[in-house]
């Protein structure tokens, strides 16, 4: 039986993810809260919400955890090709709302949402604090692809991403482990695997060992101009 988190108090510890769940692969709790001090504490452990509308708050940290390294990304022909074309123009924290909504929305594959109104406040309130950061592609003026996730110490926990366009996503996954590698980011947290995941050069690693890099990163600083807004990095071209 897992174990249910007291709503009002976000500072009662987790239970340790070693008791998570093997089927369903890691749920760990349920209950508790969306603020800031359980979500951020959550994801040092490595532990993230994912639940629906039908469901109370669920926690997981499933085994093994997928990770990509940013300087290990994988950047395939054709993708490097059409960054090359320069036709996509990429940003970060221009437009988080707009990309979390999209992220949101229902898709062809997928029965309703995980990221629900709940949700969306939560990461939004987790922006404002400089914890959460988007990545957004632009055709012209339109948003046409993005992703999500939450940046501490020396990690990304990535969320989600959407397409408007055919590899759009891609596109904006690419500019972000650019930068990450410019700023000093060792590790994205992928969270499961998927063949998509794969394809961009992520791999499985022990729940034991994502701890370890867990324990030794999310304490360590990035570059002090990592996420910082100007002319020079906060917009550009997707290129090569």
């Amino acid at each position: 039986m897992i174990a249910w988190l007291d709503p009002e108090n976000d500072k009662a510890p987790f239970p340790p993810i070693s008791d998570a769940e093997t089927e369903p692969n890691g749920l760990l709790a349920a209950g508790g809260s969306l603020r800031p001090e359980r979500l951020l504490s959550a994801y040092r452990q490595g532990i993230f919400p994912w639940f629906d509308d039908s469901q109370p708050i669920l926690w997981w940290s499933p085994a093994p955890r997928m990770v990509l390294k940013p300087d290990e990304a994988h950047v395939s022909k054709s993708l490097a090709k059409l960054i090359r074309k320069q036709t996509y123009e990429c940003s970060f924290d221009r437009d988080f709302t707009s990309v979390i909504t999209e992220c949101a929305k229902d898709r062809p594959d997928q029965d309703g949402t995980w990221i629900t109104e709940s949700m969306q406040a939560a990461y939004q309130t987790l922006h404002q604090l400089g914890y959460a950061h988007s990545v957004e592609v632009w055709l012209d003026d339109e948003l046409v692809g993005g992703l999500y996730g939450i940046a501490i110490g020396q990690f990304y926990f990535g969320e989600s991403m959407f397409s408007r366009c055919q590899n759009t996503s891609k596109v904006g996954f690419a500019y972000l482990t650019e930068k990450l590698q410019q700023w000093g980011y060792q590790y994205i947290d992928c969270q499961v695997k998927t063949e998509h995941l794969e394809s961009l050069g992520a791999y499985e690693l022990p729940r034991e060992q994502f701890s370890e890099l867990l324990e030794k990163y999310c304490s360590q600083e990035p570059c002090k101009d990592a996420w910082v807004i100007s002319e020079s990095s906060g917009a550009g071209k997707a290129d090569e």
